[in-house]
């Protein structure tokens, strides 16, 4: 494989030129820049990612840590980082942390390792204060999905507590006064706040969800599934289902019908995350929309300004996102 100094020494300049060529240097002749051009074609050179770092002092790597690959959610995460990484013309680097402390420190090590010091890094169970170390070592490293204070300007992030609100909201307006949800079983803050903001906005009506009338499971169709069978084992009635996730919203309203609950005539089922199934799903399911892809895309541009020292966005206005409701099929007036 061909190297730099190949290239140097076949287009008889010094490696110095070589590097300004690549990098785009100034004090560079046309001619120059037009023998090296040739002779990395000839050579077959591809400049390595971690060379040109050093030379120049900018990152040309873009890292994501994200919990798994499967669920579409997170791969909308992943498309929005690599988008900035194609425009910015950087190398993309995926790891997984897969909802685990000591693998999500694993995967950002494995990034830091790579001299990636641009990341998006979406973290559920590290505590508050290893990411503001990480974020203390690592220049461009900013979290998704979160909120630390101490880091705020690092933070690029969903209210999920007013999104809980808004469902509750959505289903009371409809009429309805029997309410179950289902959640996910990880403890963490997404489905606590979700599930929090929604009691707290029944109960400010004098709505209260029966225990019965809560279940959880893995976030999942199967998951969705298995927690509605549990819901109807339970013998009581609920005509509006609040859920988690999209995935377990659609596996809810499947365990439904194949019981024979028509969706939305019998029982109302509102969503969560608004991923690209949520629109193909027999009915089309009411959903709150998460602009995930968006997000992720801002945060990566704030990681890249972030190692550059020219910051656009100081004081990290606009970097809380409040979900909104998209009404489809699932969600109707309550008919009883």
């Amino acid at each position: 494989m061909a190297t730099i100094k190949d290239v140097a020494r076949v287009a008889g300049v010094s490696v110095a030129s070589v590097s300004r060529v690549l990098n785009n240097g100034p004090k560079v002749s046309k001619a120059t820049i037009e023998k090296v051009t040739k002779v990395m074609q000839e050579l077959n050179y591809s400049p390595n990612a971690n060379a040109r770092a050093l030379v120049t002092q900018k990152s040309t790597t873009l890292g994501v840590v994200i919990p798994n690959l499967i669920d579409p959610f997170f791969a909308s995460l992943a498309q929005g980082v690599e988008q900035v990484a194609r425009q910015k013309n950087m190398q993309l680097l995926l790891s997984t942390g897969l909802v685990s402390a000591e693998t999500e420190r694993q995967a950002i090590n494995l990034l830091i390792e790579r001299r990636c010091d641009v990341m998006v890094v979406h973290s559920k169970k590290l505590s508050d204060q290893t990411l503001i170390d990480l974020a203390n070592k690592v220049p461009g490293l900013v979290l998704i999905d979160r909120y630390i204070e101490q880091i705020a300007q690092r933070c690029v992030w969903l209210d999920n507590l007013e999104g809980g609100k808004i469902a509750a909201r959505h289903l009371l307006a409809l009429e309805h006064k029997n309410f179950a949800c289902i959640s996910s079983k990880y403890q963490i803050d997404d489905p606590l706040l979700r599930l929090k903001g929604f009691q707290d906005e029944l109960k400010s009506t004098g709505v209260m969800i029966e225990t019965k009338l809560i279940e959880f499971g893995e976030p999942t169709l199967q998951g969705g599934e298995i927690a509605a069978q549990n819901l109807l084992a339970s013998g009581k009635s609920f005509s509006a289902l609040f859920v988690y996730n999209d995935a377990m919203a659609i596996g809810a309203i499947s365990t439904l019908e194949d019981n024979g609950f028509k969706v939305p005539s019998d029982i109302s089922v509102l969503g969560f995350d608004d991923v690209l199934l949520s629109r193909y799903s027999r009915p089309k399911l009411s959903t709150l929309n998460y602009p995930v892809e968006q997000m992720a895309m801002q945060a990566a541009n704030i990681g890249i300004e972030l190692v550059s020292k020219q910051p656009t966005n100081p004081d990290n206005k606009n970097c809380k996102h409040i979900p909104r409701l998209v009404k489809r099929e699932s969600t109707s007036y309550r008919s009883n």
